[in-house]
C-alpha cells in the first residue's frame, strides 16, 4: 500500500481503546422453540461486536466503533437501526466496516428485517457520502461480488483462536 503522507500512514496507528462489555447472559427461553422472543438491541450488538477493524487486531467493540446504545431494534415492524463511529474524522475504512457490519447482520438475521445502517451524525468527514453508498443495494450487492473485498470482509468476521470460546457450538 503506498500513502501519500507520513500523516496518512499513522492516520490512527494508535486507537482509543474502551473496555468490553460482559456477553449477554442466556436464558432458558432462548432455546424455547415454542417461546416467542422478540429481538433486542443487546442481540444485535452481541453479532457485530467482535467484528475486527481492517486496519488494526482489535473488535469494533474494543475501538469503540459499534455500541449498544447505538442499536435500536422495533421487531414488530420488523426494522433495525445501527448507528458506527469510525476512530477518527477521516476514516479511510469506514465504507469497509459498514459493509461488514451489514455482511454480518444479512448472515445472521432473519430475513423478515430491514437493517438501516448509517454514521454517527457528525463523526467522518465524508459522512453523507458513506452514508449513501451503504443504503445503495446495487453498490452493497456489487462490493459482495468483489473477491478481494469480500475476503477482507470475511477475514474481519472470522474470531481468532484467541476469541473462540471451547463452549461455542461450531
Amino acid at each position: 500500500m503506498v500513502f501519500a503522507s507520513i500523516d496518512q500512514a499513522l492516520q490512527n496507528a494508535t486507537p482509543t481503546l474502551f473496555q468490553k462489555a460482559k456477553p449477554r447472559e442466556q436464558k432458558a427461553s432462548d432455546w424455547d422453540d415454542d417461546v416467542r422472543d422478540p429481538w433486542d438491541a443487546r442481540e444485535v450488538f452481541e453479532l457485530i461486536r467482535e467484528i475486527r477493524d481492517p486496519e488494526h487486531p482489535m473488535s469494533l467493540e474494543e475501538l469503540g466503533v459499534v455500541q449498544e446504545e447505538l442499536i435500536t431494534v422495533n421487531d414488530e415492524e420488523n426494522e433495525i437501526n445501527v448507528t458506527f463511529t469510525p476512530t477518527i474524522p477521516h476514516c479511510s475504512m469506514a465504507t469497509l466496516i459498514g459493509l461488514s457490519i451489514s455482511v454480518k447482520l444479512i448472515r445472521s438475521l432473519p430475513r423478515r428485517f430491514k437493517v438501516n445502517l448509517a454514521i454517527t451524525p457528525g463523526t467522518h468527514a465524508q459522512e453523507h457520502q458513506v452514508n449513501r453508498q451503504l443504503k445503495d443495494k446495487e453498490r452493497v450487492a456489487a462490493a459482495l461480488e468483489n473477491p478481494n473485498l469480500i475476503k477482507v470482509v470475511n477475514n474481519s468476521l472470522i474470531k481468532t483462536v484467541e476469541e473462540i470460546d471451547l463452549d461455542d457450538d461450531f
